[in-house]
């Protein structure tokens, strides 16, 4: 007996029920001509994934309720595939009270239905719902009970999504059910090393129960959260018996045939890739989607001659191609000679479009406007904070004008401890590398010199881009060190304080310097207001400075 499986690891776009509904026909009609027979999509699947507010809106669950009656009616002419469709459904007799709108409003599933030649079969409830890191669940669903498994050529499959697999009882509830394969249906957003701690968190469950599992992922960028796919198969020993590729949409095949009292399990398998190259991909993608889902024509950015700039152009155009990125160059008095040039040489290796839009005018323009006001008191930051806010302004203007998204260029370890202009290098539609610590800036830049993974070039970043000290050059001879500590030290501080919660005590015992410590726990503290007001970016740590880090701005607390 063999059980063809296909998972269908997509890239949907949240509130598009009648787009996201047709990719599903379209991968069953595909998938069916093959021989599949149980076609699983990934989680929330009718309306993307995360659809937050909207959950709100009774319109909302009744166009993805209309979106389950299309995929159903689309399905029906195929003869015996069952097609699990994640998507919001109505808790049946389980209404709450909205006091701020003085109505009552149903309660949600995150659930999972089984359509089989245009029927509902099963429909089943996520029982284990996070909210923690970017996970808001409880604000939108209520958690399901029991199990659920289906019968599919003589197969019994125990559904699961997402959650209810990193915890022991849902699966063991499908096993005492009957179940002989699990199936599990995801939408798990990506951070550095996430990939891993899936495959060992599921490699438990396997090994718990002795059974199979197949995990259904979804790919694609929404907002500032990223899905890398990289769908998988366990065997019932815990070993990978097969995986898909990885940020990219694909129909991942997996056949089960009985094997004695076991399981024989044929599928590809994509190899694992470096750190490095995760990241990459995920930058690319969510840029790449960011724009593409939200309609912008293209992007530009400032291009400085630095190291974040330059590693921002080079994301970009893998993510979009040359024709719709722009550069401007934009110096000041203080601008080095070596960064015009080496400015211009990366534009050249890229092909992008590159203009020079020179500052000085503006700048000796504001200085003479606040002349009177500033008499007698020397130049500080003010006067380095107007250089960042015409650029802003010209690029804003440019972004207004021909509709391209202006990208901002500043790193975690800037937003981190305020290296930054609000309304100067902060402003911007989008934050490409808001979560890559200055040292990871370093190291992807190296990388991409060493790979070209969407071949729009080769050996991209200038050297010396990479190798002379960063500035911000908005002064004489200025180097960022010169405000921060040595970024080495800076982000390792960062990565204990703000992404593990270590005590500032902890950190010092750890061989820190307690001036260095003070020095970056102060400065992540006092500048939570620039960090509000910054672009939506990229996630690709375990706790970024978005939905992760949720800190007041008024605080007397100093630990």
């Amino acid at each position: 007996m063999t059980l063809s499986i296909c998972v269908a690891q997509l890239n949907f776009v949240v509130g598009d029920m009648v787009g996201n509904a047709q990719k599903i026909v379209d991968a069953a009609t595909q998938a069916y001509g093959r021989g599949v027979r149980l076609l699983l999509t990934p989680e929330l699947a009718v309306c993307g994934y995360a659809a937050e507010d909207l959950f709100l809106r009774p319109a909302f669950i009744d166009a993805c309720d209309d979106a389950l009656k299309v995929v159903a009616s689309g399905t029906a002419h195929l003869k015996g595939l069952h097609i699990v469709v994640g998507h919001p459904a109505r808790a049946a007799g389980v209404a709450v009270e909205r006091r701020e709108r003085s109505v009552a409003v149903s309660c949600l599933h995150n659930a999972a239905s089984v359509l089989c030649e245009g029927r509902v079969i099963h429909t089943y409830a996520k029982r284990e719902l996070p909210n923690y890191q970017v996970f808001d669940e409880r604000r939108y669903f209520v958690p399901g009970h029991g199990a659920c498994v289906i019968v599919v050529e003589g197969v019994r499959v125990g559904l699961l999504i997402c959650e209810d697999a990193w915890f022991d009882v849902p699966a063991a509830d499908a096993k005492a059910a009957g179940a002989e394969v699990l199936a599990v249906i995801n939408a798990s957003p990506f951070h550095a090393g996430k990939g891993g701690e899936r495959e060992a968190t599921m490699r438990e469950r396997v090994r718990a129960t002795g059974l199979p599992l197949v995990y259904a992922h979804l790919v694609g960028g929404q907002d500032e959260i990223v899905f890398e796919g990289r769908s998988f198969v366990l065997g019932a020993d815990g070993a990978l018996a097969g995986r898909a590729v990885s940020f990219e949409e694909t129909l991942f095949d997996v056949a089960f045939a009985r094997h004695g009292a076991g399981w024989q399990i044929a599928a590809e398998t994509d190899r694992a890739h470096s750190p490095e190259a995760d990241l990459w991909h995920a930058l690319v993608l969510g840029v790449r989607d960011y724009l593409g889902k939200n309609g912008f024509p293209g992007a530009i950015l400032g291009l400085s001659g630095g190291i974040d700039s330059a590693l921002v152009l080079a994301i970009a155009v893998d993510a979009l191609g040359k024709d719709k990125v722009r550069t401007v160059m934009m110096p000041s008095p203080y601008t080095a000679d070596i960064s015009w040039i080496d400015a211009r040489d990366m534009a050249e290796r890229l092909g992008v479009r590159y203009d020079e839009i020179a500052i000085a005018p503006q700048f000796e323009a504001f200085k003479a406007s606040l002349a009177n006001e500033f008499a007698g008191l020397p130049e500080d930051t003010t006067e380095e904070n107007l250089q960042a806010r015409i650029r802003g302004t010209l690029l804003m203007a440019l972004s207004n004008k021909f509709g391209s998204i202006v990208l901002t260029t500043g790193n975690k370890s800037e937003m981190a401890t305020g290296y930054c202009t609000l309304y100067g290098d902060m402003a911007g539609g989008f934050a490409v590398i808001k979560d890559v610590a200055k040292t990871m800036v370093f190291k992807l830049a190296r990388w991409r010199n060493a790979h070209d993974p969407y071949g729009t070039g080769a050996n991209p970043i200038p050297e010396r881009i990479i190798t002379r000290p960063p500035s911000a050059e908005l002064r004489p001879d200025q180097k960022d060190q010169d405000s921060l500590p040595e970024y080495a030290v800076l982000d390792a501080i960062i990565e204990r304080y703000m992404e593990n919660d270590q005590s500032p005590e902890s950190i010092v015992a750890a061989g820190f310097e307690r001036a260095d410590v003070d020095k970056v726990v102060r400065l992540i503290r006092i500048n939570e207001y620039k960090r509000r007001q910054a672009p939506v970016g990229i996630r690709v740590t375990h706790r970024s400075f978005g939905k992760d880090w949720r800190y007041p701005i008024t605080s007397k607390y100093r630990a």
